[in-house]
């Protein structure tokens, strides 16, 4: 079954819903950044994140030095956002 891409409408509607995130790659994903007191707190939450994102089997590309998390979210096989990325934004939110 393909997973659909996410209308513009509803792009905006996730950017209204989670005003941490905003669009890269052209409207084709989502990216957020985010500082944490150290490492230790950025890798707790990325090992928190990681087990969200296996479970859901939707996986961030992200990238972290020391304190800094910077996550990206995009649905490979829809060629853009998805409702999944959508879900994993709300997920990761839930953890801040």
């Amino acid at each position: 079954m393909a997973i659909a891409e996410l209308t513009q409408a509803q792009r905006d509607q996730l950017l209204a819903d989670h005003p941490g995130w905003g669009l890269a790659r052209d409207g084709k994903a989502i990216e957020r950044k985010l500082e944490f007191a150290d490492f230790n707190e950025a890798f707790g939450f990325m090992t928190r994140v990681a087990l969200l994102a296996d479970k859901a089997d939707h996986h961030p590309e992200w990238f972290n030095v020391y304190n800094r998390v910077e996550l990206t979210l995009t649905t490979h096989d829809a060629g853009g956002l998805s409702q999944r990325d959508a879900d994993m934004a709300s997920a990761i939110d839930a953890l801040l």
